[in-house]
């Protein structure tokens, strides 16, 4: 057997790789014919029922916007009420025919089986269920000094999609529903800072791919995937609300601004409603991923000097405990990552 082994993973990959490119021609054909099939033939959202998580800026806000210009009904979810309430009129403006909104954290079970049933109650159906939802970081994993930030990041990254999922996926069965799931190339793209991030987005993608056989045809799952997007996260620098000394801004609600998110958005929301499995943005990603299969080398190579930094190493305090920058009182830069409901008793009373 061993030998067996040995000779298929020497023929196996030049093989593979010289079918592929034979078969390339007939296999774009095809994608675009289905391209443009799904395009004329594509499901019309027009009253159908959306609820989309994480709504209240950035990714899940934009998406918001592009689901009312095709005048679907929305359900907006986050943990902060008040935001979602200038979103809402923005997408009645833009043509959305009803729009809820709802305070919830997606981490929590009963949060999310209450504003599922909440939309069933009050529209009778969901269509489709739109997870944005994400939380990331820019520190190396050794200088985190806090292991307390670990389970927050599984937590709204994964576990954030995964509970929606659970509690709506009976009644997306009943409408021949869709899912939509907002991942990142990180989940297989290994980029530094981004450890537990990564990790998360890898655990994500796996289930989806799991639970897309699970489900078959009942329920159809759209993977949106994008690389690197404006965003002050990506920056490192999370803004504070007033008096909150110790909370991150999530992802979810930090104001994102420019066209690569928008493009993004309508990306998604197009890729939807054309039923397919996945959405990449920008696509020229993939390139690395054969570079990962076939030569990975050759992948940790270009990486390792792409980020080789040379003198002294410049380090993000976020999720080290440590501050950013000073600001005044009121308003800070910091580097401590947790949630409002995760903080301890004493610190909790202390904001309010």
């Amino acid at each position: 057997m061993d030998l067996v082994n040995s000779v298929l993973n020497f023929v196996v990959p030049p093989a593979s790789l010289v079918m592929l490119a034979f078969a390339w021609p007939a296999l774009s054909f095809i994608n675009t014919c289905e391209w443009f099939y799904n395009n004329l033939f594509g499901e019309d959202m027009d009253d159908k029922v959306v609820v989309i998580t994480g709504a209240s800026s950035g990714i899940g806000e934009q998406i918001a916007y592009e689901y009312s210009k095709r005048r679907a009904n929305l359900v907006l979810v986050a943990r902060r009420e008040y935001r979602l309430r200038g979103i809402s009129e923005n997408a009645r403006r833009l043509g959305a025919k009803n729009v809820l909104i709802m305070a919830a954290d997606v981490v929590k079970e009963d949060d999310c089986r209450r504003f599922v049933n909440e939309t069933v109650n009050f529209y009778g159906r969901v269509d489709h269920l739109v997870n944005t939802a994400s939380l990331g970081h820019t520190f190396y994993f050794e200088e985190a000094n806090d292991a307390s930030v670990f389970p927050i990041l599984m937590d709204i990254n994964f576990w954030g999609n995964v509970y929606p999922t659970y509690v709506a996926l009976p009644h997306l069965r009943r409408s021949n529903g869709r899912i939509i799931v907002n991942a990142s190339v990180e989940n297989w793209l290994p980029l530094p800072r981004m450890s537990l991030y990564s990790a998360a987005k890898a655990a994500l993608i796996n289930f989806y791919e799991t639970l897309r056989f699970e489900v078959k045809d009942e329920v159809g799952i759209t993977v949106a995937t994008h690389g690197w997007i404006g965003a002050e996260m990506s920056r490192g620098k999370f803004m504070l609300e007033e008096g909150a000394e110790m909370q991150w801004k999530e992802e979810r609600e930090v104001h994102v601004s420019g066209g690569p998110v928008e493009e993004f958005a309508r990306l998604i929301v197009a890729g939807a409603c054309r039923g397919d499995a996945y959405v990449k943005y920008p696509s020229w990603y993939d390139i690395f991923l054969l570079y990962r299969v076939f030569a990975p080398n050759v992948l940790n190579w270009t990486f390792r000097l792409l980020f080789t930094n040379h003198g002294t190493r410049r380090t993000s305090f976020i999720g080290t405990g440590r501050p950013l920058l000073e600001a005044p009182p009121n308003r800070k830069l910091l580097g401590g990552p947790t949630t409002y409901s995760q903080l301890p008793l004493q610190q909790q009373q202390k904001m309010e």
